[in-house]
């Protein structure tokens, strides 16, 4: 049965309105800046953390000191 083409360009026009919409939101998703702030903020997050913060301000010490011990003896 054939339909009625003032339908079939409404539907159109709401096919072409949904793929719009859909593109912005992956060209939203997909921003490189985005997605380097978001990695940004969550390695500084992990690093403020007390139980990752500590124990490599221990090991940057620890390697200090073994430099410091190799270059003067």
């Amino acid at each position: 049965m054939a339909r009625d083409p003032e339908t079939i360009e409404r539907e159109i026009e709401q096919a072409r309105t949904n793929l719009v919409t859909t593109l912005d939101q992956l060209g939203t998703k997909a921003n490189p800046q985005r997605l380097a702030n978001a990695a940004k903020d969550g390695a500084r997050a992990k690093l403020d953390d007390p139980k990752v913060k500590y124990p490599l301000i221990g090991v940057g010490a620890l390697i200090a000191v073994l430099l410091l011990r190799k270059l003067f003896r």
